[in-house]
């Protein structure tokens, strides 16, 4: 998780992101996606790409 690698936790990231700690942890979860502002905020703090950051893990070849 990009923002464990920065030693933040999600309340961290929230407050940097202007959004609440269960927003976070939701999206981490993939029980949400983010809105496309927020992506967008997201790929700024980061300093990389919406794909980069939101890529689809799903294993190649699966349903």
């Amino acid at each position: 998780v990009l923002r464990a690698e920065r030693d933040w936790t999600q309340a961290d990231l929230a407050d940097e992101l202007d959004v609440s700690r269960q927003t976070i942890n939701a999206i981490e979860k993939e029980k949400c996606d983010p809105s496309l502002p927020l992506a967008f905020k997201a790929a700024r703090l980061f300093e990389m790409s919406i794909e980069d950051i939101f890529k689809d893990e799903v294993t190649p070849g699966a349903k």
